[in-house]
């Protein structure tokens, strides 16, 4: 199994174990409160949705990667189609950033 279907399934996983915040408001307020451990935003988001997560998470020290599609990434966590993910989860956090930059390695 690569990585990629690794990070779908662990995003799943995740999701059921209420782990995982989605939207562009509410990731923001996860990481202005230091909830958020990692956050992780499609490769096609807006320009200004990347600007402004980007800072924000440079300013609060939050790790984050970018990843997949909206599409893919809201199928992952059974909804329509997502743009930016917050995972609240510091054990869920150490497998995803071991995926992620095993997955941005190839």
């Amino acid at each position: 199994m690569n990585y990629e279907q690794r990070i779908y399934q662990l995003l799943g996983l995740a999701t059921r174990a209420g782990k995982v915040i989605t939207g562009e408001e509410l990731v923001v307020r996860e990481i202005q409160s230091k909830r958020a451990r990692l956050v992780i935003i499609s490769e096609d988001a807006s320009a200004n949705t990347m600007k402004k997560i980007t800072d924000k998470c440079n300013f609060f020290n939050v790790e984050k990667h970018v990843f997949s599609n909206r599409y893919e990434l809201g199928h992952a966590v059974g909804k329509e189609s997502r743009v930016v993910l917050a995972i609240t989860d510091a054990g869920f956090k150490g497998k995803f950033s071991e995926y992620l930059n095993e997955y941005n390695r190839r």
